[in-house]
């Protein structure tokens, strides 16, 4: 339909060195190349959907099903109800808003490759974007990737963001 923004959702994660709240280089990778490439200087034509998928246990967070649109809805939160997905959310959220760009953001609980696939089928974004840490195939056999799973599963295009040489951790599995 014309006239209808874009509708692209990033699959986004902590960071396995920093931890929360601090996105993990692949998540940030994508979001990056997300607005250099697709959404450029055109913010009003595109909304982007955060996802973050918490394993469970992971955190003790229950209320997994409210939406944050603004940088606003994160200052009505008392600051020890800010935690570790809050904070992760709320740093992509931010920055959407200085750009411009619309955007909303919430978190699930589960295995974040079923959960991706499964919000894709329930949201219908025009796009997933997920980022990927080029692990090789003896990596990838222990940890499993869920870029794969996305590029095979999902239910819209998927396109996977593989981090550069450069911001590759001295563990590759680290994020």
């Amino acid at each position: 339909m014309e006239g209808e923004a874009t509708r692209v959702m990033v699959a986004v994660n902590e960071s396995t060195i920093k931890g929360y709240p601090h996105a993990s280089i692949s998540s940030k990778g994508a979001f990056e190349w997300t607005l250099n490439k697709i959404v450029r200087s055109n913010t009003c034509g595109f909304k982007l959907l955060f996802l973050h998928v918490q394993v469970p246990d992971e955190d003790g967070f229950e209320d997994m099903d409210s939406i944050f649109a603004s940088p606003d809805d994160f200052k009505g939160m008392k600051n020890r109800d800010k935690i570790r997905g809050l904070h992760l959310l709320e740093y992509f959220v931010n920055r959407c808003h200085e750009i411009g760009v619309p955007c909303e953001a919430w978190i699930k609980k589960g295995d974040p490759k079923e959960v991706i696939c499964h919000e894709v089928k329930r949201v219908q974004p025009d796009l997933l974007v997920v980022g990927c840490r080029g692990l090789g195939p003896f990596q990838r056999v222990f940890v499993g990737t869920v870029s794969e799973f996305c590029v095979k599963h999902a239910e819209c295009p998927v396109v996977t963001i593989k981090r550069s040489a450069a911001e590759t951790p001295q563990d590759p599995i680290d994020d």
